[in-house]
């Protein structure tokens, strides 16, 4: 639907299409598992390994957004 697309449209733009094709997020995408996306784009919260808050607040957003929340 439309907020799944703005969702990964949102989360390509900030990641890059490089991290999208070697992601799981894609490969649970191209599966079907909707329902397992939000989490998959939740893992993207790390910089230098370590979990920032804004990276975190954006991920959730977009989460949110592809759930429907």
């Amino acid at each position: 639907n439309q907020d799944q697309f703005d969702a990964m449209v949102s989360w390509v733009y900030n990641l890059g299409s490089g991290n999208l094709r070697s992601s799981t997020l894609l490969r649970t995408l191209n599966a079907g598992d909707y329902a397992g996306v939000p989490a998959q784009m939740m893992r993207w919260n790390k910089a230098a390994g370590k979990p920032l808050e804004g990276l975190t607040r954006r991920r959730q957003a977009e989460a949110d957004l592809f759930s429907g929340n």
